[in-house]
């Protein structure tokens, strides 16, 4: 039984004079909310439980020829039979509880499909084949606009970083050195402390008091955007500012976290901004540039591109950040999407090689560009493998799998615990410093307790600390913990054989793990993919110096190449992504040849990860109740459901002149987002209603603002003025809502003819469609609404992202409980006076 929604897409019916009971509501805490029946409506809106004896009457015939005008309404009951005729138990469509609804009410969806109203088509058809072609070549460059600034922001991000760390590094060594003689570490325990809860401190600053959107990775948001979902806040100025700077403290500030994952959140920014001509942040910086491309359509694809283009500046992988683009966001692609989004990648890594080599001091360096990415693992030569070693890649997948679904558990709860108890500015930024003090406090206690010791030289260490180890020697936990993570990640692969202990990668990788699964939520922004990578890498070096100490004499037994493959078995287990991870790894080392292990490797962790949990980007989308639409519907209902079973009937239809005052106060009393358009065949009451097109909330919201609307001449036509596509482009992304505009009751009489700015086309199912039907729709042709009509092209119904999206989250989890078999009686609303 589909509820009735509270969001923006669709939603229960109110009326202005008569309270609406709701239809019963089962949610998780077996709070039921009965009700009776829909009243009389808006200004003359009826339905067909209206209690007026003429209406009702009325709304019997209209209903009646021959019946196929009735509604079916199917019980919640009869639809688990057909379910249980197949041996399966699933919840009832769409059952959700009323706080998720009331969550997911702040989601909106974005309008991907491009309509065909009269004035959009009218704009459209004043462009010559030069002007498209101009517009062809205005998205390449803006593509290249997109890889040049996205690598300069990596640019920015690293040297700072490394700047900051420089100093740091520096201070806090310089006390260690002077402290191991004189017995004071104390004090360059101190020092550390105070560094790092200042940077951490400005970190939290900038999320907390800034963009609490800035926190995390940004992966889940931009992923939701590219689904279809508008994110608030999520590619806004302010935004990048605090993702930008944010990053290089945390990182600086010896977090458990990387700059990679925010790289693409800022690339995302970049091409949802610089593409738009305007900027709602700055409206100084607005002009009428770039005024074609201010649709959600061509802002997805720049998104696309600019994500791809992040992906590439952090890992130096251009085609990696294409498929990542694909396989993790977009739910439509093309040919020339895609070439756009690859040269986009191609130039974040190309611009971004060229500041990094150029600002090398070494002057060969310059001209080498030897620097694709921020991350990049170092030439592995002198590692083969060999065909009876693909066991043990596979094996080393298992464990990441393993590996990686407890750390999304654990963070899962704990991201549970912060969203009941964490709440507030004050306490996300107490504990994003408490974090800190606990990343400092084990990094010193591990290096503190640690005696495995180094030669200098031995290894690519850039900053050596003696600690308790003899002259000319450092401490090998230190290498590890007292270093930026691109260079503990370095250590891990490219040191010799003999170097780190059993016992160093035992300690290190265990409180690795844990610390960044603590501190992965906290209010910083902070990348995933860095403390994977070190913690696959810590127990894959792990599994290698055992083969080493057995086998001491063979070249294959390398622990640097199981690091290797022990990072992506991790990072499989962790975000469960196949194609993307893989090519990524593969350009980030410079060497195909491991591709066939790191594939290996990628599939088995997210095989075995699957079986017990969902990827973190998932599962934290899903606790925020993000409407996401998968790619495929639930396996066992996507051919069960119908659009009868679980679209929503409570829906709001105009005619196609109506009234001001009767569409004021129905937008004023409901959340819809979208209203079909009526017509009626014939003049007579008994005549049906059928579809002709529907029209979005925004566009009504626009024509009483702008006063398109006028008395009606004596031939039944509207003199009013016609208002043009541009008129509601200008406002674009933030169109105004009805609580922004006031419509004086002088006007309420007048009347608004709705076909120039309706879309006529809109696409319709069958009520017998499947759900699996619906799926593809949606996922294809990046739609919003779907309506449902009957066999006489009635208007029975409306399917959204959220009907869809609630039940596959809720399929297979506990059985139905018996009172979920009340009936609902459909309601069917329209404007009356046109009809009357």
């Amino acid at each position: 039984m589909p509820p009735p929604h509270r969001g923006r897409e669709y939603g229960t019916l109110p009326t202005v004079d008569t309270e609406i009971a709701q239809v019963p509501l089962h949610d998780e805490d077996d709070v039921h909310g009965h009700a009776d029946s829909l009243e009389t409506g808006v200004n003359g809106a009826y339905s067909v439980n209206d209690t007026s004896d003429e209406r009702s009457q009325l709304i019997r015939r209209r209903k009646g020829a021959q019946g196929m005008s009735q509604v079916h309404v199917k019980n919640t009951a009869s639809l688990l039979e057909r379910i249980r005729d197949w041996g399966l138990q699933i919840n009832p469509p769409a059952v959700r509880s009323k706080k998720i609804l009331k969550i997911q009410a702040k989601y909106e969806s974005l309008d991907y499909e491009l309509t065909e109203s009269e004035i959009e088509l009218e704009e459209r058809r004043k462009y010559s084949e030069v002007q498209e072609k101009w517009k062809s070549l205005q998205r390449w460059l803006l593509c290249a606009l997109i890889g040049l600034l996205t690598g300069l922001i990596a640019f920015g991000i690293d040297t700072a970083i490394r700047a900051l760390a420089k100093w740091k590094f520096g201070v806090i060594g310089d006390s260690f050195k002077r402290c191991v003689k004189d017995d004071c570490l104390v004090s360059p325990l101190l020092i550390w402390i105070a560094i790092d809860l200042l940077f951490v401190g400005i970190a939290t600053g900038l999320v907390t008091f800034g963009s609490p959107i800035a926190a995390g990775s940004g992966i889940p948001e931009v992923k939701c955007y590219l689904n279809g979902i508008k994110m608030p806040k999520v590619v806004r100025l302010k935004t990048l500012l605090a993702k930008t700077i944010g990053v290089m403290f945390s990182v600086a500030g010896g977090l458990f976290v990387g700059k990679e994952g925010p790289m693409i959140h800022s690339g995302a920014v970049v091409g949802a901004g610089i593409t738009q001509g305007k900027s709602t942040s700055l409206r100084f910086l607005s002009t009428g540039w770039l005024r074609r491309f201010r649709n959600d359509q061509e802002k997805r694809d720049f998104v696309s591109a600019g994500a791809a283009a992040g992906v590439s500046a952090a890992f130096g992988a251009p085609i990696g950040g294409v498929l990542f683009s694909l396989e993790e966001g977009s739910s439509f692609w093309n040919q020339g999407l895609t070439w756009r989004v690859f040269f986009a990648a191609m130039n974040a890594t190309f611009f971004l090689n060229l500041f990094l080599s150029a600002s090398e001091t070494h002057g060969a360096d310059r001209s080498e560009l030897s620097n694709p990415g921020l991350l990049n693992f170092g030439k592995f030569t002198n590692m083969p493998y060999n065909a009876y070693e693909m066991p043990l890649f596979m094996l080393i997948g298992i464990f990441g799998g393993l590996a990686g679904a407890l750390f999304n558990y654990l963070n899962k709860k704990l991201t549970v615990f912060r969203m009941r108890y964490v709440h507030g500015v004050r306490l996300r930024a107490l504990e994003a410093l408490s974090v800190g003090l606990l990343t400092v406090a084990m990094s010193f206690l591990l290096m503190a307790v640690s005696s495995e010791c180094l030669p200098l030289g031995d290894q690519p260490d850039a900053n050596p600390i003696q600690l308790f180890c003899e002259d000319h020697q450092y401490s090998a936990m230190a290498s590890l913990l007292f270093n930026t993570p691109e260079d503990s990640i370095k250590n891990l692969y490219h040191s010799d054989r003999s170097d780190f202990k059993a016992e160093t990668l035992v300690l290190f990788g265990i409180t690795y793990f844990v610390v960044a699964c603590v501190t992965y939520g906290i209010a910083v922004p902070s990348g995933l993919f860095v403390p994977c990578i070190l913690t696959g890498a810590a127990w894959g070096r792990l599994l290698g110096t055992v083969l080493n100490g057995r086998y001491p004499n063979l070249d294959w037994t390398q622990p640097g190449k199981y690091a290797l493959i022990g990072s992506a078995a991790m990072l499989g287990g962790v975000v469960r992504m196949t194609i993307s991870l893989t090519v990524i790894i593969i350009e980030a080392t410079g060497n195909i040849t491991y591709g066939l292990p790191i594939m290996l490797a990628v599939i088995f962790a997210k095989w075995v990860g699957d079986y017990f949990n969902e990827g973190l980007y998932d599962i934290h989308i899903e606790l925020k109740h993000v409407p996401l639409l998968a790619w495929d519907p639930p396996q066992i209902a996507k051919h069960i459901l119908t659009a009868d079973d679980i679209m929503s009937r409570r829906i709001v239809a105009f005619y196609r002149v109506v009234k001001v005052g009767q569409l004021y106060q129905m937008l004023q009393s409901t959340a819809h987002s979208a209203f079909p358009i009526v017509e009626f065949i014939g003049t007579s009451a008994d005549e049906l209603a059928t579809l002709n097109g529907i029209i979005l909330r925004h566009q009504l919201v626009m024509i009483l603002r702008n006063q398109a609307y006028g008395p009606k001449r004596a031939d039944g036509s509207i003199n009013a003025p016609r208002m043009t596509f541009e008129d509601f482009r200008s406002e674009y992304p933030r169109y105004p809502d009805v609580d922004d505009i006031t419509v004086p009751p002088s006007d309420f009489d007048m009347y608004i003819d709705l076909k120039p700015y309706m879309n006529p086309s809109p696409y319709v199912v069958a009520q017998e469609s499947t759900l699996s039907r619906i799926f593809r729709l949606f996922r294809t042709m990046g739609l919003r609404h779907l309506i449902v009509v009957n066999k006489l092209n009635q208007v029975v119904g409306l399917v959204t992202r959220k009907d869809l999206s609630n039940i596959s989250s809720h399929t297979a989890k506990r059985a139905c409980r018996p009172d979920d078999s009340e009936n609902e009686m459909v309601q069917y609303v329209l404007p009356k006076d046109e009809v009357e």
